[in-house]
């Protein structure tokens, strides 16, 4: 009886009983190197000082000259972007089909 606990004891030690039930349960560590998804109602929250960092950090990068200088080349590529819409939908500019790649 005794040797038979001991041994029982060492498998025990190389293969230790996992309760499924408690390893259902933990939760998922995060990995920053994974891609994750939550839905459009899903909150997070911020405390005060982590919210003082991101809303510091978004307008010291807005408030730069290169910063004003993309957002007004965004507001131009919009412009043009509705401007070529307008066209195709006018049938001035016509699509392009393309040729495919593996073709002679």
């Amino acid at each position: 009886m005794i040797k038979t606990k001991i041994m029982s004891e060492e498998i025990k030690e190389f293969a230790p009983v996992v309760d499924l039930n408690q390893a259902s349960q933990e939760a998922p560590k995060f990995d920053p190197s994974k891609k994750y998804t939550w839905s459009p109602n899903d909150t997070f929250v911020f405390s005060g000082s982590e919210f003082g960092v991101v809303l510091n950090a978004l307008r010291a990068t807005l408030s730069t000259q290169e910063a004003a200088r993309i957002l007004l080349a965004n507001e131009a590529h919009a412009v043009v972007e509705s401007a070529l819409g307008k066209a195709v939908e006018a049938g001035v500019v016509k699509e392009v089909p393309e040729t495919p790649k593996n073709s002679l």
